[in-house]
């Protein structure tokens, strides 16, 4: 997971150098930066039932072998923009593989008989850990060696090989964790209906949030560095591989306060996360109002903060919902749901022609403070959720999200 997160994440210091040294617009930075996610979203939803069917590692080891080619098609698209196109959408498929299934493979492999010790708390928080500190220092690395080295565009992709070639081959060794029974399911495409989803608590509680998670850090390193790009006196893009450190740096920082936070009878640890985005997109409005790198650096701190308190709240919220056969399918869906957020610097972009970055991330505010609102009357669970979450414990596979999806229905 850390070594597929550094691949996705390489891209976002590079955004600058594109634009400098291939003469690409911000418009098509910020396609290359989306198209990401139209490879994801698909590969989240697959790549989760097929794992309760096929089992984790089926579908974990060609992703890693997916995110190598994906960076070396990226090498390959330097003066070839399609080929650029091909290789985000690629490590797209490759994060949303490794999103859906290896989130659910941590979890599973930090409980008994596996992990006496850690529990379902420190599954969620080694899996977020992981994919944080990838996405973290993928940028940081790339954005340093792409304003200082000779061949930028070339060289900015190398570590991430290096990364690969020494952590993928770990993963022929892993135990398989999969539940027999969801394995033994006769159409893995039935896996696709994932009742739960319509669950209130998730409806009404990971939905609002889910969009913030990576929102929250494509704004802080996708749009802000751009924003002050002309006041960073030749440094724009080592500043903007520093604005994507420190955002993900703070999101890996205070994920064992999210875990502190949370409780199983409410979900005040997504709601302080909401409250720090809320505020950080207000920070992020006055930087661009300012065109101020100094105040960028400050609002990438508190929307990191925010990132890394959300999801870490998102998947404690989608393990307590889902049962063994669910668990891959439900992070799917709520990985699906977080992705969303990676297209706001596309949507902002197209904006611009009718207001202002700093009008817009004033809007951007508020749409969060509007969710933080519904989350925070949701926030103490009802009776029927802690009865649905006690029930689903003890239920089978089929049993919860089975074709005729009653489990949900109980839930209701």
């Amino acid at each position: 997971m850390f070594g597929v997160g550094w691949g996705a994440n390489q891209f976002a210091s590079l955004l600058i150098a594109y634009h400098q040294h291939q003469g690409l617009s911000v418009g098509t930075d910020q396609a290359l930066f989306g198209i990401y996610a139209l490879g994801l979203v698909p590969a989240l939803l697959v790549g989760g039932p097929a794992s309760d069917r096929y089992g984790r590692g089926a579908l974990m080891r060609p992703a890693a072998i997916l995110s190598v080619v994906a960076t070396g098609v990226l090498i390959g698209g330097v003066g070839f923009t399609p080929f650029l196109y091909l290789g985000r959408f690629l490590a797209g498929m490759a994060s949303g593989v490794a999103l859906a299934v290896g989130s659910v493979w941590v979890k599973e492999l930090s409980v008994p008989p596996y992990d006496p010790v850690v529990g379902e708390q420190g599954g969620a928080r080694r899996a977020a850990i992981a994919l944080s500190a990838g996405f973290g220092l993928g940028p940081v690395v790339a954005g340093l060696l792409a304003q200082w080295s000779p061949d930028p565009l070339v060289v900015a992709y190398l570590p991430h090989l290096a990364v690969m070639a020494l952590v993928a081959p770990g993963l022929w060794w892993v135990t398989e964790t999969a539940p027999p029974a969801s394995r033994n399911l006769p159409n893995a495409w039935s896996r696709l209906r994932v009742p739960l989803a319509r669950h209130p608590r998730f409806v009404s509680v990971v939905v609002p949030l889910a969009p913030w998670v990576f929102g929250a850090p494509a704004v802080a390193f996708a749009v802000l560095p751009t924003v002050v790009a002309g006041h960073t006196t030749g440094y724009g893009v080592a500043f903007a591989g520093a604005v994507a450190g420190v955002t993900l740096g703070v999101g890996v920082a205070v994920q064992p306060l999210a875990r502190r936070l949370d409780r199983a009878d409410s979900v005040r640890g997504g709601v302080v996360g909401m409250a720090a985005i809320v505020l950080g997109m207000a920070l992020a409005a006055l930087a661009a109002a300012r065109t101020s790198p100094v105040l960028v650096l400050v609002a990438a701190v508190v929307l990191g903060a925010g990132y890394g308190l959300c999801l870490v709240s998102g998947l404690l919220e989608v393990q307590r919902l889902a049962t063994p056969g669910a668990l891959a399918s439900l992070t799917a869906v709520y990985y699906a749901l977080t992705y969303v957020g990676f297209a706001l610097p596309v949507v902002l972009s197209e904006l611009t022609v009718f207001a202002g970055y700093p009008a817009l991330l004033g809007g951007l505010a508020v749409l969060a403070a509007g969710c933080l609102v519904i989350m925070a009357v949701r926030s103490p669970a009802r009776p029927a959720d802690l009865q649905w979450r006690e029930g689903a414990r003890g239920a089978g596979p089929r049993g919860s999200t089975g074709a005729t999806g009653k489990g949900c229905r109980k839930g209701e």
